[in-house]
């Protein structure tokens, strides 16, 4: 039994994770969660994934998605599309959009700022866009700081940052299994920036390939470190690798066990994130809804559409309707959220 008073050391993480089992781990976790937040309540948002683009520069071997410049299956979605996936978004109950493409080597920045002032000159909807390292990547392309790319994006319509682009905080894991792609430190310093522009973002971490038990809580670490420097992480979201039709798929699939007891650990090490998400995307919905007393107090967006995971043929996108019930069920009040975890009903 840990002591919750007490902040848990990097080195004690990983003894008791690999000391402790996964049941007791989660017992422990859901203690921390029903302290840290509304005991009663299990928070989700309606939202919409779309890919702007699937064009990428980099070369991930966990990625299924991305195709190069001239290939036939490569696109730049239109603004006919863009705005008929927004609009049945809406109709839908929807508040929120997380928008993210590959790191394009030809548009030109205008077309990233041009995008996000569209969409708010026709829609009320949060603007969750641009990760880590596609915001790195304008930074080094278009010979602009990153905190400039950041105020002109926000200037044309952006909200707060979803964490994509985390997998693995340690460079040694980013260096095997990406090329091409921003390092550990890069990522940080993308979030740092927006924190001090008073925007809000997420971290995310993509585990169960070939990082050890010590680089995931490296990982955690790096985040609870910039959490106590800024304060601008809303929420903190694992979840597992998965790898039919990618360059890793020989790697065995991380179980539901290996996900629950990490999602557990990061509650109690990341004792400064105020919200922890179920992943029913990658682990479907049964999984998803136990992970309520694993740590967890939201369960993400109902994914009206997901492209990334679903090209490795995990489809575990919802409803609202679906979603509430499954809160119900588990014996939680559901709320519908906004991007900032202010609720909305």
């Amino acid at each position: 039994m840990i002591d919750q008073n007490q902040r848990l050391t990097p080195d004690e993480a990983v003894n008791l994770f690999q000391t402790s089992e996964w049941l007791e781990l989660g017992e422990q976790a859901h203690r921390a969660r029903l302290q840290s937040s509304d005991p009663q309540i299990v928070s989700y948002v309606v939202d919409r994934n779309i890919n702007y683009s699937n064009v990428c520069a980099a070369v991930c071997d966990f990625c299924a998605f991305s195709r190069k410049v001239g290939d036939g299956e490569a696109y730049v979605i239109s603004d006919e599309e863009l705005f008929q996936k927004i609009e049945e978004l809406v109709n839908d109950g929807g508040t929120q959009i997380l928008l993210q493409g590959g790191l394009h080597p030809v548009l030109p920045f205008d077309f990233y700022c041009e995008l996000l002032a569209k969409i708010k000159q026709r829609f009320t909807v949060d603007l969750h866009a641009f990760s880590a390292p596609e915001i790195y990547f304008f930074s080094r392309k278009y010979n602009m700081s990153i905190a400039e790319i950041l105020r002109e994006l926000q200037n044309a319509g952006l909200d707060t940052i979803p964490g994509g682009g985390a997998e693995i905080l340690s460079d040694r894991v980013r260096k095997k299994i990406t090329r091409g792609k921003c390092l550990t430190q890069a990522w940080l310093d993308v979030h740092e920036e927006a924190h001090k522009l008073g925007m809000r973002t997420t971290a995310t971490m993509m585990f169960g390939h070939i990082e050890t038990i010590r680089e995931r809580v490296e990982h955690m670490n790096h985040i609870r470190t910039l959490q106590d420097k800024t304060g601008g992480f809303t929420a903190f979201i694992p979840w597992t690798f998965q790898p039919a039709n990618t360059r890793m798929e020989n790697i065995p699939e991380s179980g539901a066990a290996d996900y629950l007891k990490t999602l557990a650990l990061s509650r109690l090490f990341l004792d400064n994130i105020p919200n922890l998400q179920a992943s029913f995307i990658t682990q479907g919905m049964q999984v998803g809804q136990m992970a309520l007393f694993f740590g967890a107090n939201d369960m993400g967006g109902t994914m009206m559409e997901e492209n990334v995971v679903a090209a490795t043929g995990v489809h575990h996108c919802s409803s609202e309707k679906e979603v509430r019930a499954l809160v119900e069920d588990a014996g939680f009040q559901p709320r519908k959220r906004n991007t900032l975890y202010q609720y909305l009903n």
